[in-house]
């Protein structure tokens, strides 16, 4: 062997050796830090009163949609949108030419008929027509009878009076414009005078949860410096189609200067306890709908993934209502790291 592939055989022999010692450290560096090091807190839960949030608009409990009982031609709109009205005022009315036509039609329909029931009666008397021939016409005047007071009644309802003090909050239909039974003219609300309402819609696991009676505080916008105190007033018992949620109805304490649509925020304070965690923002991952995750150890030695319901957000904690019941302690700052069944070290 010559000293040339002496040298080039040594060279490779030495390259070898240090990558294998190279190898040794990098080994020995990643058996250091397989543990991950965490900070834990001990697990306890507390009864606390669970707080709903939810958003709306003010309206009163008189709103109502004003139509007219029979379809026809609207004679007149007497208001506008945002006028104030009294109790008693017209507010509209339908052309009446139609309505009065079937009036006088009734009216000379009864005085036939009530001249054929006292010829069929008379006739009777004199043994002419028969007892039944009588009884038929009897009737007929009697249904005459009705079908006037049926009219005369339909025309009463040819003109909208307003039931109450109050104002115009929409006007969806014009003079002139043909209308339907029941189709809505004017959408007309009170002065607040019975107390105001926030409208609010929730989910339907808060709706289950909302109990009538439970308290709850109101602001909005308008008064942002004031903060109101409602109570739950009534509670829907279907969807609405609309927006997909449940209607509740927050019936405000005293009467705010508000107008009805305003928009308003509610937290309704649910008045049945519930025992709940209280943790850390930073041990709370993925939170998403009112869910989540953590982890936590049983062992000291190794952690484990466990998914949370989500409460509530508040002030300096997260308020978690579920998935903590078989966990004593909780890690509170490493979970970034971490996965289902990570090696740790507490620190």
């Amino acid at each position: 062997m010559d000293v040339k592939s002496f040298s080039y055989q040594l060279v490779i022999v030495v390259l070898t050796l240090s990558a294998c010692g190279h190898s040794d450290q990098r080994t020995d560096g990643l058996a250091d830090s397989d543990a991950i090091p965490v900070r834990v807190i001990q697990l306890a839960t507390r009864d606390t009163t669970q707080v709903v949030s939810a958003t709306g608009t003010f309206t009163t409990d008189d709103e109502t949609a004003l139509s007219f009982k029979n379809g026809g031609v609207i004679q007149q709109i007497h208001v506008k949108e945002g006028d104030a009205f009294r109790k008693g005022q017209l507010l509209a009315s339908l052309e009446p030419t139609e309505i009065n036509t079937a009036v006088k039609q009734a009216q000379l329909g009864l005085e036939k008929a009530e001249r054929d029931y006292q010829r069929a009666r008379q006739l009777f008397l004199d043994s002419v027509a028969t007892q039944e021939q009588m009884e038929n016409a009897q009737t007929v005047f009697e249904a005459a009878k009705q079908d006037v007071q049926r009219v005369a009644y339909n025309l009463n309802h040819t003109r909208i009076y307003a039931a109450f003090d109050g104002y115009v909050l929409q006007r969806p239909a014009s003079t002139g414009q043909v209308v339907g039974p029941g189709t809505p003219v004017l959408v007309v609300s009170g002065t607040g005078h019975n107390g105001w309402l926030l409208k609010v819609g929730v989910s339907d696991r808060q709706w289950s949860a909302i109990q009538l009676n439970d308290s709850a505080t109101v602001t909005t916008d308008a008064a942002s410096d004031k903060r109101f105190q409602a109570t739950v007033y009534r509670k829907s018992e279907g969807i609405d189609p609309r927006s997909g949620t449940f209607t509740v109805f927050l019936k405000l304490k005293g009467i705010p200067a508000v107008a009805s649509g305003m928009f308003g925020k509610a937290e309704i304070r649910l008045s049945t306890k519930i025992g709940a965690w209280f943790i850390p923002y930073e041990a709370l991952l993925d939170g998403d709908a009112g869910t989540g995750y953590v982890f936590v150890t049983d062992d000291g030695q190794t952690a484990r993934r466990v998914h949370v319901q989500v409460g509530g957000i508040q002030k300096d904690h997260v308020m978690v209502s579920g998935g903590l019941e078989d966990a004593t302690s909780l890690i509170v700052s490493g979970s970034p790291y971490l996965r289902d069944g990570s090696k740790i070290t507490i620190k």
